[in-house]
């Protein structure tokens, strides 16, 4: 799942419309649209607003695995 699709999802679950959500997080209704389509890339500053809005981790957001291992 990318993550606009989790984008979307966690919008839809929340009954919320792209509009009141780009409101929330003080980005336009397009711009969401782009970024729950794949067409843009959200930036940091993005990430961290979606993730405290949704109360939801960015490793979430981003689909990395609980844990991690480092590999040389």
């Amino acid at each position: 799942m990318t993550i606009g699709e989790k984008i979307r999802n966690l919008r839809e679950d929340n009954d919320l419309t792209q509009t009141t959500l780009g409101k929330a997080l003080n980005m336009t209704q397009r711009k969401l649209s782009y970024i729950e389509n794949d067409k843009y890339e959200p930036s940091i500053e993005d990430i961290k607003a979606i993730c405290m809005y949704f109360n939801v981790s960015a490793d979430y957001l981003l689909g990395l695995p609980k844990t991690l291992k480092y590999e040389e």
